[in-house]
């Protein structure tokens, strides 16, 4: 397929010269192929492309960006296509190149001594954290789609998960990147060091920068001793106010050791009962709301065990905790968790979800849900709300099913109303409207609204610096932006 895809400074076409730096195994144009690679995962978003661009390494990346800044060509770098909000999918106007880094895809060095490690931006995630588990470290980022999200869609979306409790964002487990610029140099940052004190912080400029300022290419990661004990438990509590009350005196007991802790609502266990199979009621009573916490320490199970038993107990003659039920194996373990994990699924199962992926101060969530609450169910009455996620970092995952909306139904899927309701609710307690899923394509009309113009003016001045042509990853983040 030889398509000049717009009007470059060479007579040869796009396509042709990309296919030269990459070879004829690094460029898919048959359209079966390249479907998979033009629809988000959840299938909100479908767009085109003339060509999937799967480079071996960073050399052939630098290549192909050069060709297409030269040329204008927009570009859409792609990891495992497993976010939420649409940011890794291009145009329907079939004017840009998916450039997917599923190719590169090795680890690089495992240094257990400096407790780091070395990957390509292709690399799955659960690889990634089985290689440091084969040195006997811990890599803690871990979330729901680890068996297929990339490392370096993780960075450029930094991504959060059920430890960033305990062990922060992808963010804070990055020491050095190498990056590929918008004009085809190659920014060379793998270094593994805690401490450099040397002007700017360049990492942080692309971690979370959605594929719009450059391309991730590799990563030095940190590790962490891995854990000799895991302690898993659920606790049925009274409300949000007792499950954040809990969290404190788990820390206060245990320490750094919690590493989880995951808020669940009796409706979310219900889908999860009703649609995913295997499922079963974890205690023998039913109660309006849940915690799952996971603990975990280098020493042994012993100390682990009689630290979280006397906070348990003290919780218990608290009224903080009603009921809870203490995984005896790894297979219950993994079955708590699955109960917790396949809430997205079971959502989907039920029908059309207003989602919300928001971050409030700890302090402040239960606050937050009675206000949000009320205001929904005077607004949409009959409306159910889905709410559970990581209350230990403040970040719920607050959805909601309105009656009557089908899954064809426009409003089902803006729902400009629902959405202003809940995030004005989430602004006035401090919070965020966008925790750990990004932009993307689905919240850019929130961004323009709730940042202020300082903040939207300086994060353009951003764009404009390295990208003046706006061929990285254009239309997301910002609204109304195409290339040049």
């Amino acid at each position: 397929m030889a398509k000049t895809i717009r009007s470059g400074i060479h007579a040869l076409p796009v396509l042709d010269r990309i296919r030269a730096a990459v070879g004829p195994q690094g460029l898919i144009t048959d359209a079966h192929d390249v479907e998979s690679y033009v629809v988000d995962w959840r299938g909100y978003y479908r767009g085109a492309t003339p060509a999937v661009v799967r480079p071996a390494g960073t050399e052939e990346v630098a290549a192909v960006v050069k060709i297409c800044a030269e040329t204008g060509t927009a570009i859409v770098p792609q990891g495992g296509n497993t976010g939420m909000c649409g940011g890794a999918t291009p145009s329907p106007a079939g004017d840009q190149v998916v450039l997917s880094l599923a190719r590169m895809n090795r680890i690089l060095e495992v240094d257990a001594l400096n407790n780091t490690i070395t990957a390509q931006a292709g690399c799955i995630l659960a690889n990634v954290q089985q290689a440091a588990a084969a040195a006997d470290r811990l890599f803690p980022l871990s979330l729901g789609a680890e068996g297929s999200c990339q490392i370096g869609g993780n960075l450029a979306t930094n991504a959060g998960g059920v430890n960033v409790l305990r062990y922060g964002n992808a963010r804070d487990l990055a020491l050095g990147l190498e990056v590929v610029l918008p004009d085809g140099r190659v920014w060379n940052g793998l270094r593994g060091l805690r401490k450099d004190n040397t002007g700017y912080d360049l990492k942080h400029v692309f971690i979370g920068s959605e594929g719009t300022l450059g391309v991730i290419t590799a990563a030095v990661l940190k590790l962490f001793p891995r854990p000799g004990a895991q302690l898993t438990a659920l606790f049925a509590v009274p409300d949000p106010a007792a499950a954040v009350t809990l969290l404190a005196r788990l820390r206060g007991g245990c320490g750094e050791r919690v590493s989880a802790f995951e808020l669940i609502s009796r409706l979310c266990l219900d889908l999860v009962l009703e649609h995913i199979p295997g499922t079963r009621e974890p205690l023998p009573q039913t109660h309006p709301w849940y915690v799952l916490a996971e603990l975990a320490d280098t020493a042994g199970a012993a100390s682990l065990r009689g630290d979280f038993e006397r906070t348990v107990t003290g919780a218990t003659d608290e009224a903080l905790v009603r009921d809870a039920v203490v995984a005896e194996s790894t297979a219950q373990a993994q079955s708590l968790w699955r109960m917790r994990e396949a809430i997205p699924e079971a959502s989907r199962a039920e029908g059309p979800l207003y989602r919300h992926d928001i971050s409030i101060p700890v302090s402040r969530i239960p606050d937050f849900i009675t206000a949000a609450d009320g205001a929904l169910e005077r607004g949409f009455p009959g409306v159910r709300v889905i709410c559970f996620g990581h209350l230990g970092d403040g970040n719920l995952h607050y959805n909601m099913f309105a009656p009557d909306r089908l899954h064809g139904d426009a409003a089902a899927r803006t729902a400009a109303g629902v959405n202003r309701t809940v995030y004005d609710i989430v602004l006035r307690h401090g919070g965020s409207f966008s925790a750990e899923h990004g932009i993307g394509q689905a919240k850019r009309g929130e961004l323009a609204y709730y940042k202020s113009a300082v903040e939207l003016e300086t994060m353009r001045a951003l764009k404009r610096t390295f990208d003046p042509r706006n061929i990285m990853n254009p239309g997301k983040v910002f609204p109304g932006e195409t290339p040049e």
